[in-house]
């Protein structure tokens, strides 16, 4: 009954079946390794407080074609040379690490064409100075952090994405002078006016004593895994329905065909007119 399989036509369309089937799994396994690639990159992003990988320029990652972070440079580590403007350091209040709340240190540098950039030299426990009740122990907590070095520096961290209200303890407004509720280009440009700020800030890996290296924080709205990623997961399951549909109609174009045979054996083959 099944003896047509050995036919040419059915040994093309066979072999034509089982290239299709590998292909398909290929695909598939390349697609989740792809994903794969990408989580694994995301953890080790996480878990590292430090950059990891080469440091580039600032410039080479927000340049006039990318001059804003995205969830792809996020986490990614940079230089920036330049000096720190130790007169504007601002403190950064409601920032949680390790499960305990704390504060930023941010000292704006000021590069060679007068831009700026927001780096946060560290993360300290308690409240800044002046915003927590006197004789707390949080009290004066803001002198915590070393002054900024004075001259020409470069800083290596890891670029951080644009706060937002509601994004790791960020607020609108309404905090002490020296204070500042959100890292993003409009509230430094409303308290610093430079000529220009760059997207973004940097976290510093080297922190002074007293603070500790900020982790990179993800964006609101999500984990950090890009959306290339969930496409890959994606592409991957395509592949191997399609690899399965490949199967499963090889089979049932066979049991039709098993099924005919058996017919014209036992004489049913319809009649024509």
């Amino acid at each position: 009954m099944y003896r047509f399989l050995l036919t040419p036509r059915w040994l093309g369309g066979t072999a034509l079946a089982m290239a299709a089937v590998v292909v398909c799994v290929w695909l598939g396994s390349w697609q989740l390794g792809r994903f794969e690639d990408r989580v694994s990159t995301h953890q080790d992003t996480k878990a590292s407080p430090t950059a990891s990988g080469d440091a580039r320029p600032i410039d080479a990652l927000l340049g006039p074609a990318t001059p804003q972070v995205t969830t792809e440079t996020v986490g990614k580590p940079v230089t920036v040379t330049g000096s720190f403007d130790t007169e504007h350091q601002l403190l950064v209040p409601n920032r949680v690490l390790d499960g305990k709340q704390g504060y930023y240190v941010l000292t704006p540098l000021r590069t060679a064409d007068g831009h700026a950039v927001a780096v946060v030299r560290g993360w300290a426990p308690g409240a800044p100075s002046g915003s927590a009740p006197a004789g707390s122990a949080a009290a004066g907590s803001g002198s915590a952090a070393e002054a900024a070095p004075a001259g020409q520096v470069t800083v290596t961290g890891r670029l951080q994405a644009n706060e937002s209200v509601g994004s790791n303890g960020a607020v609108a407004g309404g905090l002490p002078a020296g204070q500042l509720g959100m890292i993003n280009r409009a509230s430094l440009l409303n308290v610093l006016e430079y000529d220009g700020w760059y997207d973004g800030w940097v976290a510093a890996d080297q922190v002074p004593a007293g603070l500790t290296a900020v982790p990179t924080v993800q964006p609101q709205g999500g984990d950090g895994l890009t959306l290339r990623a969930f496409q890959n997961l994606g592409y991957t399951l395509e592949w191997f329905v399609f690899a399965g549909f490949v199967i499963f109609m090889w089979f049932r174009l066979m049991r039709r065909e098993a099924e005919a045979e058996q017919d014209r054996a036992l004489g049913l083959d319809p009649v024509l007119d």
